[in-house]
């Protein structure tokens, strides 16, 4: 499978929007609050996707501009915000965004981070950011352990993901984002999420990752009957917990 961030998730866009889960309640009055980010921040969402973080942000009051390299991800954020005023998108990458020098108050990679060139994107942030402006850089982490389930589906990705590993120590902890930052870091902040999913759900949220196996893969239909009996083993009452650390890091460059 092909690691090119900029096309892996092109042919799972509906799984992605129906599935994926947006973030806490709590980052909002992280961002406003503990960081003291202005509501009327003009925010640059990069690798913004199919704009799950953009209307966080967009709902919260900030007017975004979405960048985004993947021309179907970025169509479908689109379509779903383009009602929204303070909304626009530009077809661009993080290490090359075309956006002005010193043209926005904050920059966000929501889920995203992982799959930038970490010493480019950095350059590039700083010079789109205004002076005292600052990165916010979050992931929704799934759980690895913690319940039956956590552990089973972890189990499962090991034995039938495709370059899964590859991807998954690509994600950065909080002594790495400590380096990238540098002196600049200012705030660390960890919340718990969840998805209640039934099977369907699952199934969805299982296959929106770029390292699940599609159909035409011999490991997909392996893959979907271990998840089947795993549902059947750990559900109650019809659903199971799919649970994250969302952690969130915020800083100068």
């Amino acid at each position: 499978m092909s690691l090119n961030p900029t096309q892996r998730f092109t042919d799972r866009v509906a799984d992605y929007i129906r599935y994926r889960p947006g973030y806490p309640a709590e980052l909002i009055p992280f961002l406003h609050e503990t960081c003291a980010i202005p509501a009327q921040a003009e925010v640059a969402d990069i690798g913004a996707g199919t704009g799950i973080s953009s209307k966080l942000l967009l709902d919260a009051g900030h007017p975004v501009l979405a960048v985004e390299p993947n021309d179907a991800m970025r169509q479908a954020a689109d379509q779903w915000l383009s009602a929204y005023p303070g909304y626009s998108s530009i077809a661009a990458s993080a290490e090359q965004t075309t956006l002005p020098d010193a043209s926005v108050d904050l920059v966000v990679a929501a889920q995203a981070f992982h799959w930038f060139d970490r010493d480019l994107a950095r350059r590039e942030f700083s010079r789109i950011l205004r002076p005292g402006g600052l990165a916010a850089l979050f992931w929704n982490s799934r759980l690895l352990d913690g319940s039956v389930f956590l552990r089973g589906y972890e189990m499962l990705l090991q034995t039938y993901g495709l370059d899964y590993n590859a991807i998954a120590e690509s994600y950065r902890d909080d002594a790495d984002m400590r380096r990238w930052f540098g002196s600049g870091l200012r705030h660390i902040g960890h919340f718990h999420h969840a998805q209640k999913l039934d099977f369907d759900g699952l199934r969805g949220r299982l296959l929106s990752s770029s390292y699940a196996p599609k159909a035409e893969h011999p490991n997909h239909a392996p893959a979907l009957q271990a998840l089947k009996s795993l549902f059947d083993a750990t559900a109650r009452q019809g659903v199971v917990d799919f649970e994250y650390d969302t952690r969130i890091y915020v800083g100068t460059l």
